[in-house]
């Protein structure tokens, strides 16, 4: 039999081993764990406390009512949440895809895809509730601008942040549980997630936690070898990102490899069905406002944080549809590539790799890199390589452009000789430095399976069960001894 104990991080991870000499070295042969203070619960209060430290970190810009457009940036404590509360129209609790030509004369079309939608409005009746439900139809009378100066309208914009805030708490906290459950004999791999710092400083610029925790619960599901349910947590987490998406390829080039067809027939249609009925209330309502998302994205030139914007500052110029062309392209071969690696891997790859190698590959691409974009790879990241050396390394990259964007836009990056942001570009380039040394580390993880330390680990050596025991002992097999690797079945997905 394996041992399913969890794997000691201290004996796992060579960063790890050499902190732990200044508490007393690693775990030894005969360490017991705390009866209360299990792994997950310690990862949970580890990911309760960095969460409130993230909040903490936004504290000068919700001291100031959010209304220092310079101190947003200097102290880069910028969320789009209080912005968005009013700039498209949460204020007066206008249902985002309502078609009323008064209301979209009055607000822009919130141009996020329906779940974060839905969550941004609800986050808004809740507000609102603890405000008493202000009079929304006095306020409709009032102009944008002098709305947004109102002071009852500043005081609620600064508690919708906190109530988001709340909610998208809880939701990491269900993401760091998942995560850590993911592995049976690993769930300290999680903690990686827990104490990541992007974590920290990201995750309240926008809502993408959301589509990040439906990842978490799609990876979760596939190690339980649950394909009806990860289709579905995929396409919710597409109706709330595009990106998780994405998993599905992951999950082709695993069915491909173990001959398990319905497997991938059942995720994906799981995943049309539930995106198509997360998305059916905003078609009915608003089917011109639904697609804003879509337009929006297509017709959007080199933004913030890509490849795309240094090549447009440096005098090269693209229309939105070139810039669309190339990268699809880019990414369509970057797929290809990655379903290569996989059917020629010696060991089916886990699904956590190969998602993590197909969104990273979108990224490096993208016409836009939000710093909240991170976010989208971490869950993803932290169980391909479960390594705190790499992932800090690709970390100081991410926190590196995270200062490196905020300054930018409030102007601080400017030179005394021009209007080239060379510092800027230097921040990009180190961002994308550090993403691909973890996806060259990933793709070797992949083809060389003895660097893939989940696999090192106990339970997760690619051998059965009886068929380890029988290969221990020297005994020859007998039919009953499956010979099938565990690298093909759901533990190690």
């Amino acid at each position: 039999m394996t041992d399913d104990r969890p794997v000691a991080p201290s004996l796992d991870d060579p960063v790890l081993t050499s902190l732990s000499e200044s508490v007393g070295g690693p775990a030894g042969a005969h360490g017991r764990g705390h009866r209360w203070w299990t792994p997950v619960r310690v990862i949970l209060a580890v990911t309760a406390a960095l969460f409130v430290l993230g909040m903490v970190q936004k504290a000068p810009c919700y001291t100031a009512d959010w209304s220092n457009g310079e101190e947003r940036f200097a102290k880069m404590c910028y969320s789009d949440m209080p912005y968005l509360y009013v700039g498209r129209g949460f204020a007066e609790l206008s249902w985002p895809y309502d078609d009323d030509e008064q209301t979209r004369a009055r607000y822009d079309v919130m141009e996020y895809p329906v779940g974060i939608s839905y969550f941004a409005y609800g986050a808004a009746w809740i507000t609102q509730a603890v405000h008493g439900f202000p009079d929304v139809v006095a306020r409709g009378k009032l102009p944008v601008a002098q709305l947004g100066a109102d002071q009852d309208v500043i005081q609620e914009r600064s508690d919708y942040v906190a109530v988001s805030a709340v909610l998208l708490g809880a939701i990491t906290l269900l993401g760091a549980w998942l995560l850590a459950r993911t592995h049976r004999s690993r769930p300290w791999d999680a903690m990686l997630f827990a104490a990541a710092p992007v974590l920290v400083l990201n995750g309240l610029i926008n809502w993408d936690l959301l589509a990040v925790t439906l990842v978490a619960g799609a990876l979760y599901a596939w190690s339980r070898d649950r394909p009806l349910l990860t289709g579905i947590l995929i396409g919710l987490g597409t109706a709330t990102k595009l990106y998780p998406l994405f998993l599905l390829g992951a999950i082709l080039v695993i069915c491909l490899r173990r001959r398990e067809y319905a497997k991938f027939a059942v995720a994906t249609g799981a995943a049309a069905l539930s995106w198509l009925l997360a998305n059916l209330p905003a078609m009915l309502t608003g089917w011109e406002e639904w697609k804003v998302f879509w337009s929006f994205n297509s017709e959007r030139g080199a933004d913030l944080g890509s490849v795309w914007l240094v090549l447009s500052q440096a005098g090269h110029t693209f229309d939105a549809s070139t810039i669309n062309d190339v990268s699809w392209l880019f990414f369509i071969a970057w797929c290809v590539a990655v379903m290569a690696i996989g059917l020629m891997a010696p060991e089916t790859p886990r699904m956590a790799q190969l998602g993590f190698l197909i969104v990273a590959g979108f990224l490096l691409i993208n016409k836009v890199y939000s710093p909240q974009y991170v976010l989208w790879l971490l869950p993803l990241a932290v169980l391909a390589r479960p390594r705190w050396r790499d992932q800090l390394i690709w970390q100081a990259g991410e926190v590196f452009y995270f200062a490196a964007v905020w300054w930018y836009l409030g102007g601080f990056l400017q030179p005394g000789s021009g209007d080239e942001p060379g510092f800027y570009w230097l921040a990009i380039g180190l961002r994308l430095l550090c993403e691909l040394y973890l996806i060259g580390i990933v793709v070797r993880d992949v083809l060389w399976p003895q660097f893939d330390v989940v696999r090192e680990g106990r339970g997760f050596d690619g051998w059965p069960p009886r068929r380890r025991a029988a290969k221990d002992s020297g005994r020859s097999l007998s039919p009953g001894d499956s010979d099938r690797p565990l690298s093909s079945t759901g533990p190690l997905a």
